[in-house]
C-alpha cells in the first residue's frame, strides 16, 4: 500500500521493505550526523534496529522519483500514535518533504483511530523544537531518559 496524497505525483510514502534496512540506517545517520557534536554521542535514532522496525511494520519510507529520501517510525499505543522517528536526507531537508510526511502521519493517526500524535526530540535539537512548535505541536514536558534530555510534544488529531 502506498500513499501519494499531498506528496506529489512522483513521491510516495510506503511501508519499508526488509532489504531497505541498510538504506534506512544510512538515511538516519546522514540526517542526524550534525547533532553528534552537540550531544557528544549518537542520537538514539542512529542506534535503532531498523530490521526489527521493518519486520514489525513500524517503518515507512518516503520515495521521491525512485530514490529513498525519508523515513518515519510509528508506534500505536494507548496514549496515541507515537512518532518515534522522522528524518529526511540532508539533500531533501528544507524542501517541504518533512512537513508533508508529518501531514500524512497526522492523517494516518486519525485513520488508525487515534486522537493524539506525540513525539520527543532532544533538547539540543533546537531546530526541531522550533519546527514542531510552528507545526502546532505543544510541549508537554521535559525529561531525561536513557541519558538523553528529551522535550516531549503532542498534537490533537
Amino acid at each position: 500500500m502506498c500513499w501519494r496524497v499531498g506528496l506529489g505525483a512522483m513521491c510516495e510514502l510506503r511501508p519499508a521493505r526488509a532489504e531497505e534496512a541498510p538504506a534506512l540506517r544510512q538515511m538516519v545517520r546522514a540526517a542526524y550526523a550534525r547533532y553528534v557534536p552537540r550531544l557528544d554521542r549518537e542520537p538514539a535514532p542512529m542506534l535503532d534496529d531498523y530490521e526489527a522496525r521493518i519486520a514489525q511494520g513500524k517503518a515507512f519510507v518516503l520515495e521521491d522519483n525512485g530514490a529513498l529520501c525519508g523515513v518515519a517510525v510509528l508506534e500505536d499505543g494507548p496514549q496515541g500514535l507515537f512518532l518515534d522517528n522522522i528524518a529526511v536526507t540532508p539533500e531533501s531537508q528544507g524542501t517541504g518533504l518533512g512537513r508533508k510526511m508529518l501531514a500524512w502521519i497526522e492523517a494516518e493517526g486519525r485513520r488508525r483511530g487515534h486522537a493524539r500524535l506525540w513525539l520527543y526530540t532532544n533538547e539540543v535539537m533546537e531546530e526541531n523544537i522550533a519546527m514542531y512548535q510552528r507545526l502546532g505541536f505543544g510541549e508537554t514536558h521535559r525529561a531525561e531518559e536513557a541519558g538523553y534530555r528529551r522535550v516531549f510534544f503532542e498534537k490533537s488529531l
